[in-house]
C-alpha cells in the first residue's frame, strides 16, 4: 500500500498540498510543480495492476488543448509510482451541481451541452472517443454565479476511434446507463457513442435523474436534439458532434439561470512552517551566532587599537 502525505515530494518533482479526490485508479492531489511553480493536479498510481497501469499511461498520452477539456499535460514516475499532471479544475463536476441545485433550467442545460460538444469536437477531431462522458468527468471551473464553464476530463478509457485493440469480448468499456446500445455489446469505439451518451447527459440535467430513472421531457426546448442523439441505431443517430452543435444552436432557449458554483477546493495550502519546537532551537543558534559576532567585533577593536 502506497503512504502519501502532504509536502510529500512524488517524482522529484510535485510537491503535495492537499488530496482533492480518489479514484479507482489512485488518489488525485493538489500539487505544486517544483519546474515551473504552477499549482496542479496530479493523480497518484500506486501498486496496481497491469492493465490499470496500461490504462494510466495510455490516459497520460492525450495531448488535447481545448477551453472545455482538461486533459493530462505531464507525466513522471518514481520507483513504485506513476503521476499524471493535469490542470486544477476547482469548481467540482456537474454531477456535484446537480445534486445541490436538481434539475436545471433549459438555458443553463443547453449551455453545458454546447460547452460539452464543443469540447467532444476537439477530442474526436484528435481521433479519439471519450467512452465515459457523465456528470462526474464533467468538471467546472468555478465561476461563482457567472455563466458555468464545463471541461470534459478523465481519459483514462479514451481510445481512438475504431480501434478494436480497446474492446473488451464479452463486455464493454464505459458507465452502464450512458453507454449507446453498440457499446454495451462491445462495439469497436466510434464518436456516435459518445453523442449518445450526450443524450444521456442532456436527460439528467433537464430531469435530476440518472439513466435508470430518466423519462420523456415533453415539449422540453431541448427535446429535439435529445431525440436526434438518443437513437439506438448509430447509423441514424446524429453523426458528428458539430452536426449536433448546428442543431443545438437553431433551438430556442431561454436565458440561463447561471447556479453558482463555488470554489470547492478554497486557496492551495502553504508549506508548513517549522514547529515550535525548531523555531525555539532557531532563535537560540541565532542568538548564539550574534553573541560570537560581539566577541569578533570585540576582538578586533582591542587589536585595532579603537577607543570608545
Amino acid at each position: 500500500m502506497i503512504s502519501l502525505r502532504t509536502s510529500a515530494v512524488v517524482a522529484g518533482r510535485y510537491v503535495l498540498l492537499d488530496q482533492v479526490g480518489t479514484g479507482g485508479m489512485g488518489s488525485v492531489w493538489r500539487a505544486r510543480d517544483a519546474r515551473t511553480g504552477r499549482v496542479v493536479a496530479v493523480k497518484v498510481l500506486g501498486r496496481h495492476s497491469a492493465a490499470l497501469l496500461a490504462r494510466f499511461v495510455r490516459e497520460q498520452a492525450i495531448r488535447v488543448r481545448h477551453p472545455h477539456v482538461v486533459a493530462p499535460h505531464g507525466w513522471a514516475a518514481e520507483d513504485d509510482l506513476v503521476v499524471l499532471a493535469m490542470e486544477l479544475v476547482p469548481g467540482g463536476s456537474v454531477a456535484d451541481l446537480l445534486r445541490e441545485h436538481g434539475p436545471l433550467d433549459a438555458g443553463t442545460a443547453g449551455v453545458l451541452v454546447e460547452q460539452l460538444l464543443m469540447g467532444l469536437a476537439a477530442v474526436h477531431a484528435a481521433g479519439l472517443v471519450h467512452r465515459d462522458v457523465k456528470p462526474a468527468n464533467l468538471l467546472l471551473e468555478a465561476t461563482g454565479d457567472g455563466p458555468p464553464h464545463l471541461r470534459l476530463g478523465d481519459f483514462g478509457v479514451a481510445a481512438p476511434i475504431a480501434d478494436r485493440r480497446f474492446t473488451t469480448v464479452p463486455g464493454a468499456i464505459g458507465t452502464d446507463g450512458y453507454m449507446a446500445p453498440e457499446q454495451a455489446r462491445g462495439a469497436p469505439p466510434e464518436p456516435t457513442q459518445d453523442l449518445y451518451a450526450v443524450g444521456r447527459v442532456a436527460l439528467e440535467l433537464v430531469t435530476g435523474l440518472p439513466p435508470p430513472g430518466q423519462r420523456e421531457i415533453g415539449s422540453h426546448p431541448l427535446r429535439p436534439l435529445v431525440d436526434r442523439l438518443l437513437v439506438a441505431d448509430p447509423e441514424q443517430r446524429i453523426a458528428t458532434a458539430e452536426a449536433a452543435l448546428r442543431l443545438l444552436r437553431r433551438l430556442h432557449l431561454p436565458d440561463a439561470h447561471h447556479p453558482h458554483v463555488p470554489d470547492r477546493l478554497g486557496p492551495a495550502p502553504r508549506r508548513r512552517t517549522s514547529s515550535p519546537a525548531h523555531r525555539d532551537v532557531d532563535w537560540v543558534g541565532w542568538s548564539a551566532f550574534a553573541a560570537l559576532l560581539g566577541v569578533v567585533a570585540g576582538c578586533l577593536c582591542v587589536l585595532l587599537g579603537w577607543r570608545p
